[in-house]
């Protein structure tokens, strides 16, 4: 063989293996996140346009109770996640993540759809919060299945040393959904008179959200399948049908509680100080006397810095280890919030706002950087999508979904509330990290703990 020869058999061999190690994985980050962050922009368009939906959909006349109203509504949204995570986490682990995936999203839609276009109370009457009630637990039930299903793709679809970091891009989607839906408060605020953004101009971001949910179907159908998954569906071909659901209450139930006892951290960290955050602000009760421009200005610059810092945060565990990297941001969750809400009354400015909010951000992407990719890690492959959307959704339940309506009521008392509420969830996460990574070792061994 000639010097030419060689060279160009050494290009047809190179080519093939960089576009199945590098575009492949490209392709699965993009996929998952769009996705995700899909589901979060409908939640948090939610939670930050929650006092004009109150206006719509509930008699007006004490603004706190109707404002409670709202965000219980949001909470029961979450009591549809488990029944979602049954459903979607069962059918990842028995027809393929891929497949989930494009379902999730296609759930999501729907209750977009009904959020975004239902009538007001003063048309329909009762039919108003009945129709939001239906449009939540639509969302519910999709989000149940998308972070277990993403999260068991991304980890299967990852090499071992870049599994939490290429995670990360999972919560640092959240960011971007985040930064969209403050971007659009922003924008909506500053354009519209009160009285226009509570008649109609609230609904822009849902719609905003259905117009974008085709790109991320169409991208999720064209993702491949994990190996892991392939190699597991080989393996049990011909075998009685797999339940993951009945395997997983029998062989792991202790997995999925001491997964949902961390994800607790996860949960209030994450709806505490960032989707509750341009609420609390902007709130009498809080004292602190910012507009909701101000809140979503804010909202808007600490979620751009959470884009990075999570997928930052990964890469840290992906290096040091998982186990050092919760350690170390448990801790940090627990001692920042109180000083930044203490340094946010001594100095209740814009940059003030504006440097507290990016810190209280950094601080949440430390954890939720880190934590899907070692949650999916505590179940074998075959329950891993179930398990991991049902330890997620158990302490969503309770810490996420009925955060906004708890502290709400809560910071009428303290508006330290949010900051007290977040150092208790640490508390919970650093009595139960040695059980967990305990767990990931059983599973894996000592490879990067």
């Amino acid at each position: 063989m000639n010097r030419k020869d060689t060279v160009e058999t050494m290009i047809d061999h190179k080519t093939p293996t960089r576009k199945r190690q590098v575009d492949p994985l490209k392709k699965a980050v993009v996929a998952a996140a769009a996705g995700n962050a899909l589901e979060w922009f409908d939640f948090s368009s939610y939670a930050f346009f929650a006092a004009y939906i109150s206006a719509n959909f509930f008699m007006q006349g004490d603004n706190t109770s109707g404002l409670v109203s709202t965000f219980l509504v949001f909470a029961v949204g979450f009591i549809a996640r488990p029944l979602g995570a049954a459903v979607l986490g069962s059918y990842g682990d028995t027809h393929g993540r891929k497949a989930t995936l494009t379902l999730t999203v296609a759930l999501m839609a729907v209750g977009t759809f009904i959020i975004g276009f239902a009538p007001p109370i003063w048309a329909i009457g009762i039919g108003a919060p009945i129709l939001l009630l239906v449009g939540r637990l639509f969302q519910g039930f999709s989000a149940g299945g998308e972070i277990g299903g993403a999260t068991a793709y991304l980890v299967e679809k990852a090499p071992l040393n870049r599994r939490a970091g290429l995670t990360g891009w999972l919560q640092g989607s959240m960011g971007i959904a985040n930064a969209m839906s403050a971007l659009i408060g922003v924008t909506i605020t500053g354009l519209f008179s009160e009285e226009e953004i509570t008649a109609w101009a609230w609904r822009i971001p849902f719609v905003v959200g259905l117009a974008i949910i085709p790109v991320a179907i169409y991208i999720r159908r064209k993702l491949d399948e994990t190996e892991e998954f392939l190699q597991l569906k080989e393996e049990t071909a011909g075998t009685k049908q797999r339940s993951p659901i009945r395997d997983l209450f029998r062989q792991y139930p202790r997995h999925m509680v001491i997964g949902a006892l961390v994800a607790i951290l996860w949960q209030v960290s994450v709806y505490a100080l960032v989707i509750y955050a341009p609420t609390f602000y902007a709130s009498e009760q809080a004292g602190f006397g910012f507009s909701p421009n101000d809140a979503f200005l804010a909202s808007l610059i600490g979620n751009l810095f959470m884009i990075f810092a999570c997928v930052y945060a990964g890469r840290l565990a992906d290096r040091f280890g998982t186990r050092q990297m919760l350690l170390v941001s448990t801790w940090i969750l627990i001692v920042t919030p109180l000083p930044m809400l203490l340094l946010l009354h001594l100095s209740p400015t814009l940059p003030m706002l504006i440097f507290v909010h990016i810190v209280m951000c950094l601080a949440v992407s430390s954890f939720a950087g880190v934590v899907p990719s070692a949650l999916a890690r505590i179940f074998p492959a075959a329950v891993r999508s179930t398990g991991t959307s049902f330890s997620y959704n158990i302490a969503a339940i309770f810490f996420a979904g009925f955060t906004p309506a708890l502290m709400t009521w809560a910071i009428q008392y303290t508006s330290y509330a949010t900051g007290l509420y977040v150092v208790l969830a640490g508390v919970v996460a650093l009595l139960t990290l040695p059980a967990f990574m305990k767990l990931i070792r059983e599973q894996e061994g000592d490879v990067l703990l």
